[in-house]
């Protein structure tokens, strides 16, 4: 099995040293990068707005990674009278790092279907609910609390920005090094990494690739692109990814 992982760095250099440690062929291939948020200014002002109990989300270790210190900065931490959510367990112990408060994210699966189906976010309403990301993404959360009555509003902490390649180069590469296994993190890496490459490379090659993906909804639409051989990893984590790897290995 020679798999290349698409998630960005330095999960992807983090997860390629262990498949490597454990003797697996693997290489890192990040199809995104991060800057900065263009929010990043607001989020003082608008964590002492909330009130006690209010809710807070963070989507991911990059919303912690800019969020922190823009509040450090200004000489501000984290409230202690508000709820911290996550979406998995990663994300959780590193705003629980940063903030000394705990943290709660979904066990059964780290996705959004499953964090609002909490027990203790059923009933929202009057409360406002602050949720931390990158550039768009995680609308389900949102829209659900909304139409539950929460006053929700996002903060951009982080943004995307898609790595180019060139195409023909990279299969040729990835083809000749026996690539057979991606890991694939979201949806839009997962659309930017089928269009990357030349027709001829992805029916010959790329749809042929066995593809472990963090979500059932990321794998409905791989197999609306084209893959066959899709595996559900239990979480986004890369101890999940190990986990789904296991099984082919």
């Amino acid at each position: 099995m020679n798999i290349l992982v698409t998630r960005p760095s330095p999960a992807a250099d983090q997860l390629v040293s262990r498949l490597r440690s454990r003797g697996q062929a693997a290489w890192a291939f990040p199809l995104i990068e991060f800057t900065p948020g263009s929010q990043l200014d607001l989020l003082p002002s608008r964590l002492d707005a909330l009130r006690q109990d209010d809710l807070v989300f963070i989507l991911s270790q990059h919303a912690i990674h800019y969020a922190n210190p823009a509040i450090t900065q200004v000489g501000k931490t984290w409230p202690a009278s508000l709820n911290y959510y996550a979406i998995g367990r990663s994300t959780a112990l590193a705003m629980h790092a940063v903030s000394g408060h705990s943290v709660v994210w979904p066990h059964e699966q780290e996705i959004s279907e499953v964090l609002i189906q909490l027990p203790e976010l059923q009933q929202v309403a009057g409360r406002k609910a602050l949720i931390l990301r990158g550039n768009g993404g995680r609308e389900l959360l949102g829209e659900t609390l909304h139409n539950r009555g929460a006053q929700v509003e996002f903060i951009e902490c982080y943004q995307r920005c898609a790595k180019h390649y060139h195409g023909a180069e990279e299969g040729r590469r990835w083809r000749d090094r026996g690539i057979d296994t991606l890991v694939v993190t979201s949806g839009e890496m997962l659309q930017q990494l089928y269009a990357l490459f030349p027709v001829i490379d992805r029916d010959a090659w790329l749809l042929h690739c066995r593809l472990v993906v963090v979500s059932e909804r990321l794998a409905t639409l791989a197999r609306d692109l084209g893959w066959a051989n899709v595996c559900v990893a239990g979480g986004a984590d890369n101890d999940a990814l190990l986990r789904a790897l296991d099984l082919y290995s």
